[in-house]
């Protein structure tokens, strides 16, 4: 049996009336975000600058470092950025979402869409939230950072169980009304990370032990079943730096303070922890009604962050020039000792669930307005590039 031959002239097109070539496939394809997971070390950048585009008012990524965990996380000069640790942010105040990728951490992940593809998705109308959204799967959920305090009669109110087949997977059974469901542990939640340590490298045994030394209390990450499928789809770890909060005992404290006759009313202090070689930057000597004492300011509380921008790694003498700099006002963060090594033993920054309002900063165009009383603020802001 002979088969007939196609033969195809450039000129003529293809001789084979049954074959339909379509329009360029490429051309076709809806805009696909992309995830990029930036790992730093201590005291290291991530290595880019983020801006507003005035045009399209989105945030873009430019000045991509070489060889830096931007570049080597796969952004781009031109890269839109529609989320920041899984949290939507194409409707955020610019500052807002520096501050957060500012105090995630070690890890920052940030959902993008390349320059071409964004102004692809605008021009024919795509809800760029939705379009997030989508790339995560139909039932995705953040994970849950729980604080648990353990009930003097009933306990923690929880059990873990391994899964079967699964080496280093557990589960956790609730009791209704328990204090593990009160903080925010469902029944069936697969258990991530306890006291800052991942439970995939604990035998049940001793995961076990860890939760009957934890003292009264213990700091749980878990996640429902089909979200951990969607994080294992996208290759995604499940960090703190990306879950919900839902209930810890310590919170970092902002401070508003305007300059009085005397002062601010405190001292700055750089001293060492007992025990530790660590430095930290302390407020000592708090004058009684003083701005500092009206605006709550203990003795002892560490210092984290000066006009929001976070200050401990930063040199001492640094963070005083900063404070001077800022005039007859400042805005201070801080937290007390107990609650720093809260975090620290966590692994996690105190600003990482700190909801930080618009700040006030000599090197932004401002205009403030700040109450008699020295308490309230009130500020737009309006930044043009920062480094990240």
């Amino acid at each position: 049996m002979e088969f007939p031959r196609f033969t195809f002239n450039p000129k003529e097109g293809i001789d084979n009336p049954a074959l339909v070539i379509n329009d360029d496939p490429e051309s076709n394809k809806s805009p696909m975000p992309k995830l990029c997971h930036l790992k730093r070390l201590e005291g290291q950048g991530f290595g880019f600058h983020l801006q507003m585009d005035q045009s399209s008012q989105s945030f873009e990524i430019i000045d991509v470092e070489p060889w830096s965990p931007a570049e080597h996380s796969g952004l781009r000069d031109g890269d839109r950025v529609l989320e920041v640790n899984e949290e939507y942010v194409n409707n955020m105040d610019f500052n807002k979402v520096v501050r957060k990728i500012q105090s995630c951490g070690l890890h920052l992940f940030v959902l993008v869409l390349r320059r071409e593809e964004y102004e692809q998705a605008v021009s024919i109308g795509v809800n760029m939230q939705m379009l997030a959204k989508a790339s995560k799967g139909d039932r995705w959920s953040r994970p849950r950072l729980c604080h648990i305090s353990r009930h003097p009669e009933h306990g923690l109110g929880m059990s873990i169980i391994s899964v079967k087949g699964q080496k280093g997977q557990y589960v956790v059974s609730t009791v209704t009304d328990s204090p593990a469901e009160k903080a925010g542990v469902c029944n069936g939640d697969r258990l991530i990370w306890i006291n800052g340590i991942m439970v995939s490298t604990l035998t049940h045994s001793i995961l076990s032990r860890t939760v009957k030394k934890s003292g009264d209390s213990v700091t749980v990450l878990v996640i429902d079943r089909e979200s951990e499928c969607c994080y294992v789809r996208r290759k995604m770890p499940i960090l703190p730096v990306v879950a919900e909060c839902c209930s810890l005992p310590h919170t970092a404290k902002t401070m508003h303070l305007v300059k009085g006759r005397n002062g601010y009313g405190f001292l700055l202090r750089q001293e060492k922890l007992a025990g530790t070689q660590r430095t930290v930057h302390v407020l000592r000597e708090v004058d009684v009604g003083s701005p500092a004492d009206v605006a709550g300011m203990e003795d002892g509380d560490l210092l984290l962050a000066v006009n929001g921008e976070p200050i401990e790694s930063m040199e001492h003498e640094d963070i005083v020039k900063k404070i001077r700099q800022s005039g007859d006002k400042v805005i201070l963060i801080s937290i007390s000792i107990s609650g720093r090594d809260f975090y620290r033993q966590l692994g996690i920054s105190p600003l990482l669930f700190h909801d930080i309002c618009t700040l006030w900063d000599g090197r932004q165009q401002t205009v403030s307005h700040w109450t008699e009383a020295g308490c309230g603020f009130d500020s737009a802001v309006f930044w043009t590039t920062q480094e990240l």
